[in-house]
């Protein structure tokens, strides 16, 4: 198996496809979050669903604890990957790592079509939340409160069991990420918030306008931190618009 193999799903492969969208989830999410986007958009665009370890079929590898770590791994996979446009949807955590991932893209001479950075403080205004410090039950009160993780799965103890390093991993990747001052992207950035999102004020998502020289736009959807669980088709059409624009 190769590193791309790894770490990318293409749950409905379009080869023929002009743009790939890369998918990136959030903390303790896993590639299958984004399975009906991958159906809803393939043949037009070739969905890249990313695997982190430590979940699914890659449940026996240690989760990595830095977004550096992840950006690193993740964006020498993508190298076979690079013949084509390639757009960057990352939502939370997912955000963050898109934006490190486009950086180096950039810096390789590979520039992403774009970054949709979903449910995230910008790189410079992140929080410094301790969840990944408590322990086992305060960590899943944060997970069962934010409502994107389907809870009745962690009231099981053998799953519980298999996904819990997961999510502490991936808690604590977000968690302590630090933003090193660099050059901004060049690729436009659209920002995407609930209005009620516990975890980005409107202004800490109006301030990825920091980090690109290209386009940029804010969209504020009614709802909290999964908002997005509820705007899927208007959501999927932005992004097909994007990609009929390249």
């Amino acid at each position: 198996m190769t590193a791309t193999d790894l770490w990318v799903r293409r749950f409905h492969p379009a080869a023929g496809a002009r743009t790939q969208l890369l998918c990136l989830t959030h903390a303790g999410g896993s590639a299958s979050y984004f399975f009906p986007v991958s159906r809803s958009l393939s043949p037009d665009i070739d969905v890249l669903a990313v695997q982190y370890p430590g979940r699914q079929d890659r449940l026996r590898e240690p989760g990595l604890t830095s977004v550096t770590d992840l950006a690193d791994a993740l964006t020498e996979a993508l190298w076979p990957l690079t013949s084509r446009p390639i757009t960057i949807f990352g939502h939370s955590m997912g955000a963050t790592l898109g934006f490190e991932v486009a950086l180096r893209l950039e810096k390789a001479g590979v520039a992403p079509t774009g970054l949709f950075a979903s449910g995230r403080p910008s790189p410079a205004r992140t929080r410094r939340d301790t969840t990944y410090l408590g322990d086992d039950r305060e960590l899943l009160a944060n997970v069962r409160a934010l409502g994107g993780t389907d809870t009745s799965l962690l009231d099981d103890e053998d799953v519980l069991s298999m996904v819990l390093p997961a999510i502490r991993a991936d808690y604590t990747a977000a968690e302590t990420y630090t933003y090193t001052q660099g050059p901004r992207l060049n690729c436009p950035i659209v920002a995407m918030t609930g209005d009620v999102d516990p975890k980005v004020t409107l202004e800490e998502a109006q301030a990825w306008r920091e980090h690109t020289s290209g386009e940029f736009e804010l969209v504020v959807y009614p709802g909290g931190h999964f908002y997005l669980n509820e705007h899927v088709p208007d959501i999927l059409d932005r992004i097909r618009a994007h990609a009929k624009s390249i």
